[in-house]
Order: structure tokens, then sequence, then C-alpha cells
């Protein structure tokens, strides 16, 4: 089974993003707050909807409200990925 990249969740968060010039995902902003990089909940809702269409994969509601940081968000999509071919 596939696994979410950095590249692609930054993609996907681009489409959604409500500021002209969002923040750019990169290994150095991985741990940073999705606010602070000018994600707001409404962008992550949209972005956790696709997620979950694309790969097909019901993720935990508690745990999207808790990932914060885009590592967070990745290791949640890619445990759930993992779990779904187990």
């Amino acid at each position: 089974m596939a696994q979410l990249t950095l590249r692609e969740l930054g993609e996907i968060l681009l489409e959604f993003q409500d500021r002209e010039t969002p923040g750019v995902l990169d290994t150095g902003s991985l741990d940073v707050v999705f606010q602070d990089l000018g994600y707001d909940s409404l962008a992550l809702l949209q972005t956790t909807g696709r997620i979950q269409r694309e790969y097909g994969v019901e993720l935990d509601r508690d745990g999207v409200a808790s990932a914060e940081t885009p590592r967070a968000l990745l290791d949640l999509v890619n445990t759930t990925l993992t779990g779904a071919t187990a």
C-alpha cells in the first residue's frame, strides 16, 4: 500500500490554503504547527477529507484533531494505511 509523502501532503494542502503565500512544506517544517504555516482548520478538514477519499481510509477524528503538525498528520495517515493492509 502506498504511503503519503511530505511532497504529496504539501500538494494537497496548497489546494486548500487560505492566503496568498502559504508555508512551504519541507523537512524543516515537519514539526511546525499548521497554523504557523498558514493553514487553518478548514484547510486541514478539506485536506483530510481528500486523503480519506484518495487513499480509501477512514482517519480517526481524535487523531486528526490532535495532529497539529505535518509530521503528526503524516504519521497518522501512514499508520492508518499500514493498518488497512494488514
